[in-house]
């Protein structure tokens, strides 16, 4: 009896190694959650960002909500500082446009660290839209002053090459911006076609 319950469980064992994903199957990584993953095509690569809806839940259902519409592809980061940030999400490219809906603060105790994406605000913490920028590093002057959306987890060495420039000559753009879970729902062929 001893052996069968061992073998059976031998054999669970082997299944869920064949089924799991990538992320199950590596020892001690945590499960990908696709619906609060989004995918930043860069001209050089992706960027893999992970959101935070446990920190700022309305900044996370509107970035995934112009996500889905398609309005980053094709945006310019507009504002890059080098050692601090490169920001992007502005129709107009000059920093002074949006969607055209606010979004109240949702500020955490969450620090801003390298790769953490915040939403670009004016002087009234109740002005973000639809504006974000990526940090290079650790800004603890930024910490509890704007919201946390963020992570990359992923591709943070494509952020490091954007151009730098307030703006930059060349700015660099979102080729394209989706959340994973609408992508990996396709099939291969609808993913090839675009």
């Amino acid at each position: 009896m001893k052996n069968q319950i061992l073998g059976l469980f031998s054999a669970l064992l082997m299944a869920f190694a064949v089924t799991a994903t990538p992320a199950q199957a590596q020892d001690g990584a945590k499960t990908q959650d696709l619906e609060n993953t989004l995918y930043m095509d860069l001209a050089t690569g992706r960027v893999v960002i992970e959101l935070r809806p446990d920190l700022a839940p309305q900044h996370v259902a509107r970035v995934k909500e112009l996500t889905r519409e398609g309005f980053y592809n094709g945006l310019k980061f507009h504002r890059v500082i080098e050692g601090f940030m490169a920001q992007t999400g502005d129709p107009k490219g000059d920093g002074t446009g949006g969607s055209g809906k606010n979004l109240p603060a949702e500020f955490s105790s969450e620090k801003f660290v390298r790769g953490t994406l915040g939403a670009a605000r004016t002087n009234d913490p109740n002005s973000a839209d639809s504006q974000f920028f990526i940090t290079f590093g650790a800004t603890p002057h930024l910490n509890g002053q704007y919201t946390v959306w963020g992570q990359v987890v992923s591709g943070m060495e494509l952020v490091d090459g954007i151009a730098r420039g307030e703006p930059p000559m060349n700015p660099d753009k979102i080729v394209k911006m989706t959340v994973a879970a609408d992508e990996t729902s396709k099939g291969p062929v609808e993913n090839a076609a675009q």
